[in-house]
């Protein structure tokens, strides 16, 4: 009950503040665990139920995402906006992870802050959450970060398109591939009218696109480190005499990551049956809230795992690496903008 009462509420209080400044249930409902956790009000058990069931709402959360993505839109962009949008992703993706090994933080911190930055913020974070190996603390700071930098680019982006005097179109491809979560590419786009925000939304979608495509190739790169490390460890492990009843080497299973998450493969048949027509349009609605619920309560239950004590030794590194990839992201958008639209 605990859950879906505060998973409710964050949809409803996002809802009830969209007008003054756009929070995602998702954020409000990891910031509501973080609360309830640090508190000492929810019992240990009651926690560990949460985050079983949070883990699994987590990915049906991201299967039901394919459900919003139409692969006709994103072919109409045509074949160089969709290069532009790729080349964005790739150097978002690897230049913060880069960057964050730069500044002594975590390989996890790293990929989930480029992940969230590169493809669609905080559901992003969600995704590639399994194969991050985080702790709660990390994917916190990363959701925060990703929130912030959206936040400001509602205010900073717009002025940047009215100095250069942009067209709707051409502003509605740069907030499209600059900002992070949906709602904020909305409300970014916005200030340029209707036109811009339907050219926002398809370029938005064609990013998430490439989720699917990300995470399973950061969950074949981490098999093959593991099965790397694996072979390692059993070559440089001494044999142990025969001892009755126990082997005669200290070897370790091998390495059990899937290639293909099934969350990941769901995802990507969900995007198959909306292209292909076959999910009704009276669906679409339910769906998106839907993936938004389920994406939520995973969100809860990371934050009833984060201690406050933990995020503060994180330090302001990690803010130094959210800034510069969102400097990163809504420079490249704006430069490849101009040099492709004139």
């Amino acid at each position: 009950m605990l859950i879906v009462a505060v998973v409710l509420g964050s949809r409803r209080l996002s809802d009830a503040l969209d007008s003054v400044i756009h929070l995602s249930p998702l954020v409000i409902a990891v910031v509501v665990g973080i609360a309830l956790g640090n508190s000492g009000i929810v019992r240990s058990q009651m926690a560990a139920d949460i985050k079983l069931l949070g883990k699994l709402s987590l990915r049906i959360g991201v299967a039901l995402l394919g459900f919003r993505l139409a692969l006709g839109d994103v072919r109409a962009l045509g074949a160089k906006t969709l290069a532009c949008v790729v080349l964005v992703v790739l150097a978002t993706f690897f230049a913060t992870q880069w960057f964050a090994r730069l500044l002594g933080l975590s390989r996890g911190l790293g990929l989930l802050i480029g992940t969230g930055y590169a493809i669609c913020g905080a559901s992003a974070i969600a995704a590639m959450e399994p194969n991050a190996e985080a702790e709660p603390e990390e994917v916190a700071y990363a959701l925060s970060l990703v929130t912030l930098c959206g936040t400001l680019s509602i205010a900073v982006l717009p002025p940047i398109g009215h100095v250069l005097h942009m067209s709707a179109v051409n502003f509605g491809i740069f907030a499209g591939s600059a900002v992070h979560d949906v709602a904020q590419v909305v409300a970014t786009s916005s200030a340029f009218g209707d036109s811009a925000q339907k050219v926002a939304a398809v370029v938005k979608l064609s990013r998430v696109v490439m989720l699917a495509p990300m995470v399973t190739l950061t969950s074949l790169h981490r098999r093959r480190s593991e099965a790397r490390a694996f072979v390692h460890r059993n070559r440089t492990t001494a044999p142990r005499p025969d001892v009755a009843g126990e082997p005669a080497t200290d070897r370790k299973a091998a390495p059990t990551t899937a290639v293909v998450p099934l969350f990941v493969a769901c995802f990507l048949a969900a995007m198959i049956l909306r292209t292909a027509g076959w999910v009704p349009s009276s669906w679409l609605g339910n769906l998106k809230t839907g993936d938004t619920l389920c994406l939520a309560a995973g969100m809860f239950s990371l934050g009833l795992g984060t201690s406050i004590k933990d995020l503060r030794t994180l330090g302001g590194r990690p803010l130094v690496l959210g800034l510069a990839s969102w400097a990163l992201v809504a420079g490249m958008s704006l430069a490849l903008v101009l040099l492709t639209r004139g």
